[in-house]
């Protein structure tokens, strides 16, 4: 194709140097009909702009254009009636895989062609790329600019953020709000998108704010999205039902793969994980990072907008008289009833956790929270672990295997529950009843009763009086005896408390009769 430059150096070669049009052509290879087109084109319309009384820009502008070919009437030879047909077929099956939520499973360019070679027809990929990048941007919308009220909606998304946490590359989970009036912007950080995550970040969010905002706008996510009924109608997740019945908001669905239309969040996301992560992305626990980012946030959301000359927490503040009350907080637990294995234990997203032995093979109610989980049994609470987020992970409490142990003392030594026993309980049973576990056993029903510290203590009472010989059984009487210790002081405070009134009360009759026989004194006088 000939250049805006060829073309210079055809005309001016011809106009300003003489040369023939044979003698351009010998000079720069450029077929005889083309030298020939640009030189008569140029001609013409040089004499038309002459001739003309006033400036013609048209003209002027078409005299100076670059030479383009002119493909109008060009026919397709591959791409034939048969492929454009089948070609539209793929693109309205994406169409339709976008509005049931499928739209990770649409066909992109590569995947038709692909799909058009294995049906037999002879077409080259860029013809087929061309003819999608036309239909589409023929279809692209216009976008309408929104106006928000105070109070009135706010948006929710999730991000994943990457990190180094205790040394790990790890992907964490971002939930992030936005207010679509002051921009207000709320993030926390989650290992997961889990309902529990989910319900936990409002609560938070509403808390934080001091208010719960009219409507909350969410996408197609599967913990807000119950099912598809069809593009424009979705059921709500029963959890998301119960969360707007406890806070009185309303919540709005996006339409499918319409991002945009809860473009504040979708840019706090990029914002927020740009402006925190990219200055420090390595922490010791989640909590570190949580903590860093909440200072990061409150410097974002101090910044001084351009648009309203205020910070988005002023904007806040004024938002809070629009804003619906807050509730107590909402109990955000993800709830199941599990049953107690053979090993005393339960199964949370495949990490065991124990229970006390008693209960194998019963069912309990499982409360399941982003930091920790309670285990009821006939809704008393039976035990509490801080939740493990590893892999098949064992969260084991020795004290929850003590009527087991009992009968095979034995097992003691080697078990989970031991590995897993706090350090001190390691260091006493090391040192004083590797010989004898099952007295061990009993120690630990002491602690139960009287608690670690207070053991602890009475250990190192006897150590300091005989480090060789230590039991359970002195444990037990040193713990007694001070028990009796505190009673007896207690029962003598209580002597003397009561014995200093008696004096008290006598002290004040005497007063009385000497103040009445005073005045009695005086009267006589």
């Amino acid at each position: 194709m000939i250049s805006l430059m060829d073309k210079q150096e055809i005309i001016l070669s011809h106009f300003r140097e003489g040369k023939s049009q044979w003698q351009i052509h010998r000079d720069t290879g450029f077929d005889r009909k083309t030298i020939r087109k640009y030189i008569n084109d140029y001609e013409l319309k040089k004499r038309k702009l002459l001739s003309s009384d006033e400036d013609d820009m048209a003209l002027i502008e078409d005299l100076t254009a670059t030479p383009k070919y002119d493909i109008s009437n060009r026919v397709k030879r591959k791409l034939s009636d048969e492929i454009i047909q089948k070609i539209n077929f793929y693109l309205e099956e994406n169409n339709i895989k976008r509005e049931t939520g499928r739209s990770k499973q649409q066909k992109k360019k590569i995947d038709i062609y692909e799909c058009l070679i294995e049906e037999g027809y002879d077409i080259s990929y860029p013809t087929v790329s061309n003819y999608i990048k036309t239909t589409l941007d023929s279809s692209k919308e216009a976008f309408i600019r929104q106006e928000y009220q105070l109070g009135e909606i706010c948006e929710f998304d999730w991000g994943n953020v990457n990190l180094i946490i205790a040394g790990k590359a790890r992907s964490v989970q971002m939930a992030a709000f936005s207010s679509a009036k002051s921009n207000y912007r709320f993030a926390y950080l989650y290992h997961n998108q889990k309902m529990e995550s989910f319900l936990d970040a409002h609560v938070k969010f509403f808390n934080k704010v001091g208010g719960v905002y009219k409507v909350v706008v969410y996408d197609n996510m599967k913990v807000a999205v119950k099912k598809f009924v069809n593009k424009n109608e979705k059921y709500p997740t029963d959890d998301l039902l119960k969360l707007s019945l406890h806070y009185g908001f309303k919540y709005r669905f996006c339409n499918v793969c319409k991002g945009n239309e809860k473009g504040h969040v979708e840019r706090s996301i990029e914002y927020i994980r740009r402006k925190a992560f990219s200055k420090k992305d390595t922490f010791d626990s989640i909590k570190e990072a949580n903590e860093y980012l909440a200072s990061e946030l409150a410097k974002l959301n101090d910044r001084v907008s351009k648009e309203f000359n205020k910070s988005p927490k002023d904007i806040l503040l004024e938002e809070l008289s629009f804003l619906l009350p807050i509730m107590p907080s909402y109990d955000i637990a993800r709830t199941i009833e599990l049953r107690v294995s053979k090993y005393s234990t339960i199964s949370v997203d495949e990490n065991k956790y124990s229970v006390p032995d008693c209960l194998v093979g019963k069912f309990v109610f499982t409360k399941i929270y982003p930091e920790k989980i309670c285990i009821y049994y006939r809704n008393n609470l039976v035990a509490e672990h801080s939740r493990s987020y590893l892999v098949h992970d064992w969260c084991i409490k020795i004290d929850h295997y003590i009527n087991t142990i009992k009968k095979k003392p034995g097992s003691l030594h080697s078990s989970t529950a031991m590995q897993q026993m706090n350090p001190t309980l390691q260091t006493i049973y090391n040192k004083y009843y590797t010989e004898n576990p099952k007295n061990f056993i009993e120690l630990l029903e002491l602690i139960s009763e009287h608690g670690l510290n207070k053991i602890q203590n009475v250990i190192y009472e006897l150590e300091n009086l005989n480090p060789i010989s230590i039991n359970t059984e002195k444990v037990k009487m040193l713990c007694n005896r001070n028990i009796d210790e505190k009673i007896t002081i207690k029962e003598r405070s209580t002597k003397i408390e009561q014995y200093s009134r008696q004096i008290l009360s006598s002290y004040a009759d005497i007063l009385n009769n000497s103040s009445v026989a005073f005045q009695e004194e005086a009267k006589i006088i």
